[in-house]
């Protein structure tokens, strides 16, 4: 069965990252026993982790993305703002 390529980038939830995380340990053929005993990890959290539980310890939510090979990068949210008009018509220029 093909897998489509993993969409890494922006996480609005804990669903979104818990589907992130899952595809990206499927893509690269890794179990959640794997992982558990890589990264110290119980396999109930990493469970819990993948469908997006929200109240995950942060702790071990950066422990087990280490362990995968991913990192959290925080940035300034992209937001479509309206660029002033560069236009200066009706602006009289005697």
């Amino acid at each position: 069965m093909a897998h489509d390529q993993v969409q890494y980038g922006a996480i609005r939830s804990a669903e979104d990252l818990g589907k992130l995380v899952r595809a990206h340990r499927k893509q690269r053929k890794l179990t959640l026993e794997t992982i558990s005993g890589l990264g110290n990890l119980s396999t109930r959290f990493l469970s819990e982790f993948e469908r997006g539980k929200e109240t995950a310890e942060l702790g071990k939510v950066l422990k087990a993305l280490r362990t995968l090979g991913l990192e959290v990068v925080i940035q300034p949210r992209r937001v479509a703002v309206p660029k002033p008009s560069s236009s200066h018509e009706g602006e009289g220029h005697a």
